[in-house]
């Protein structure tokens, strides 16, 4: 994600060359190189928190979340996973870690409602009061996470700082909420997790329509950069 508008690094458009030829006559050739694995990986975030957000909001009655187990699978953790390693190619280190970390965490959370897997299943009987304590600790370490992420991204742009100070947000909340086993505070953690989809939506937008492929831009909102003094 990092600048993860900005992780093409002028590699990821497409770009013409005359070929290597005599005369005027010579054609110009199109070389691609590799494209902005940016816009995936944002809206494949952005897609898989924004459904589980409504679910944890009770949006429409629905109080089982079942149905995001694929959606976490395939799109936030399969898309977003492979956004990560093109970032590694694309030598951008903090997009492909947050891409990677996050394809990761949805992978792992949806890990959590398979029966085969035998981690949410196991919760009964003696442990069943453990379940929420020890999905509050899950949400800790994803809080901590985070919040490193947000740290790294100050100087990156505003959709992304925006877009990881209210993730850690959301953490924070869902955190609190499974701790004290309060549905108000969950709820609480599923609006912020709602804006904080969006925000993804709008980073990834603004990463996707460029001048090459559209008269409207999106502005990121590139934060200040340090000053060097001269020596």
């Amino acid at each position: 994600m990092a600048d993860i508008e900005k992780a093409d690094n002028g590699h990821h458009h497409d770009r013409y060359a005359t070929a290597a030829t005599a005369g005027p006559a010579a054609a110009p050739t199109h070389l691609r190189t590799i494209a902005n694995p940016a816009p995936l990986g944002l809206f494949s975030f952005a897609s898989t928190t924004l459904m589980l957000s409504l679910f944890n909001v009770n949006v429409k009655g629905v109080t089982n979340a079942n149905i995001v187990v694929g959606m976490a699978i395939a799109c936030g953790g399969g898309a977003q996973l492979l956004a990560g390693m093109w970032e590694f190619a694309c030598g951008n280190t903090f997009g492909a870690t947050a891409f990677s970390s996050y394809g990761a965490f949805w992978i792992s959370y949806a890990l959590i409602f398979i029966p085969g897997a035998n981690i949410g299943v196991s919760y009964t009987g003696d442990v069943a009061d453990q379940e929420h304590n020890a999905v509050g600790v899950f949400l800790m370490v994803w809080f901590i996470v985070t919040f490193i992420f947000f740290i790294a991204s100050l100087r990156s742009t505003m959709a992304l700082v925006a877009l990881f100070f209210f993730l850690d947000i959301t953490f924070l909340l869902l955190m609190i909420g499974e701790f004290m086993n309060n549905v108000s505070i969950h709820k609480a953690g599923g609006g912020f997790g709602i804006l904080t989809a969006f925000i993804a939506y709008y980073a990834g937008a603004s990463a996707l329509i460029t001048h090459d492929n559209s008269f409207v831009i999106l502005p990121s909102g590139n934060m200040p950069k340090r000053r060097v003094s001269p020596a």
